[in-house]
């Protein structure tokens, strides 16, 4: 999920910000809980929509005027992949309904709530191309694909010549015709994998023939290459699990699938002296530098994002948001979800817009784990949402929340898939809508797959605009 805060101050200088203490008095503000009522009825809530206008941002003179007008803080939520279908295991619910959400209830009750496109058509369904609409850029105009945006995030500045490739550290068996039997590789540690892509580079890039690796976090790092060899088609690893590998294949496949082939022996034996399940390497995701507009400059405001994943905080570098780090802020199921709420908190303070994201949900689908995502979304309602939502409510601007994933990763079929997902989007200072913390409810929609389903898909780009707009 991402929050997303956006207040009366429009720029200032950027500083490294530090994670607010458990202590904080702004963190205690409020620690109510809404009832769960709403929650328990979602499937048979209506959709409420306000008219909020979904102007796509020309220029930034419109949303400066307004935040002189009156100041407003803005939050959006991004919990990712957490969009699914109703699964057998969950009763025939999805796993946004089976969550007890009490908070999440509580916001949709007084909140418009619908149903975004934010994959455009033609586009992979993937977090790259989710999180840039969420920010509000049109992926059919900005995308160029993922692997570039990771580069950005790594600091690994791409030349014009140059093509970035998501490497995958993954695990096939050794059938003649191979199965993606793990596309993250058993997730190793950097501890495990980092020595792995230095015995990479040592052997097959630093430099040679224009190639080179680098480290990433976990089982995803990156490979630079001659920009002649971008014509290729790769299927994301995450699609194959369980499956016959499909290797690459195009113009530029024969560049791609010797590397690949060339990694098996490399990365065996240095997975083996780290205690890896890893055998070789996938490229997938390639692209070239794309050139994506400043977040001010587009928004007229700054802000900062959190979020564990390379992917998204590469979009935060070539947008011009700033990236905190947070320690305890993960990929996996470990997340510390408290930290990243504090870390919201805390820049809320002397930044009006803030993004928080977590990938424990997407997580959760890849591995078809539906307990797992209904856990991880009720730890969204209680260590995010909630302590949030009470530390605006306790001060004296109004604000808005956007609340919608990057994209849908239903647990039946374990990889993302290109369905509007519902959106939710709440004005503490519209006329009827109540404060959210205070368990106090209106005539609102439900935020669930279900409720929304009915609900004509609106650009995914066009929300950014309509969150920030009077």
């Amino acid at each position: 999920m991402v929050v997303v805060a956006v207040g009366a101050g429009l720029v200032g200088g950027i500083g490294r910000v530090d994670v607010v203490s458990r202590d904080d008095p702004l963190l205690h503000a409020a620690r109510t809980s809404a009832p769960a009522t709403t929650h328990e009825r979602r499937t048979a809530c209506s959709v409420r929509a306000y008219p909020l206008r979904a102007r796509a941002a020309t220029s930034k003179s419109r949303f400066v005027t307004t935040r002189m007008m009156r100041a407003m803080k803005y939050v959006v939520f991004v919990p990712d992949g957490c969009a699914d279908v109703p699964l057998p295991e969950l009763g025939g619910r999805t796993p946004l309904e089976a969550a007890r959400m009490p908070r999440l209830a509580a916001l949709a009750s007084n909140a418009a709530v619908g149903r975004a496109a934010v994959i455009p058509p033609g586009l992979p369904p993937g977090s790259d191309v989710g999180n840039m609409s969420i920010l509000g850029f049109d992926p059919a105009r900005y995308h160029t694909g993922r692997a570039p945006i990771e580069a950005a995030a790594m600091g690994v500045e791409l030349e014009p010549d140059q093509v970035a490739y998501r490497c995958n550290l993954v695990a096939l068996s050794d059938e003649a015709v191979p199965i993606m039997v793990d596309f993250a590789a058993g997730h190793p540690t950097n501890a495990q994998s980092h020595p792995i892509v230095a015995a990479l580079d040592a052997a097959l890039g630093d430099g040679r023939a224009g190639v080179r690796f680098h480290p990433g976090v976990e089982y995803r790092h990156l490979c630079v290459v001659p920009r002649a060899w971008i014509d290729a088609e790769c299927i994301p690893p995450h699609d194959l699990t369980g499956q016959p590998a499909v290797f690459p294949r195009g113009a530029s496949a024969p560049y791609v699938n010797a590397l690949m082939d060339a990694s098996r022996a490399v990365v065996r034996d240095a997975a083996r002296s780290v205690g890896s399940s890893a055998t070789q390497i996938w490229l997938w995701g390639q692209g070239v530098k794309p050139a994506l507009p400043s977040f001010a400059a587009t928004f007229g405001v700054q802000g900062r994002m959190s979020s564990a994943v390379d992917l998204v905080q590469g979009l935060g570098v070539l947008t011009g948001i700033e990236v905190v780090d947070v320690p305890g802020a993960t990929a996996g199921f470990d997340n510390d979800y408290g930290a990243q709420a504090q870390a919201c908190i805390r820049s809320l303070a002397d930044r009006d817009l803030f993004v928080l994201h977590i990938e424990a949900t997407d997580e959760a689908g890849h591995q078809g784990r539906s307990d797992i995502k209904v856990d991880a979304l009720e730890r969204w309602d209680t260590e995010v949402i909630g302590p949030v939502v009470d530390a605006l409510d306790a001060g004296d601007e109004p604000y808005r929340i956007l609340l919608l994933p990057d994209h849908a990763t239903p647990c039946d079929t374990k990889t993302h898939s290109a369905d509007p997902v519902p959106y939710l989007l709440y004005d503490s200072s519209r006329s009827g809508s109540g404060r959210s913390g205070s368990g106090r409810s209106g005539s609102g929609g439900c935020y669930t797959e279900p409720a929304t389903a009915r609900c004509t898909p609106v650009p995914g780009h066009s929300l950014m605009a309509r969150l920030l707009e009077a």
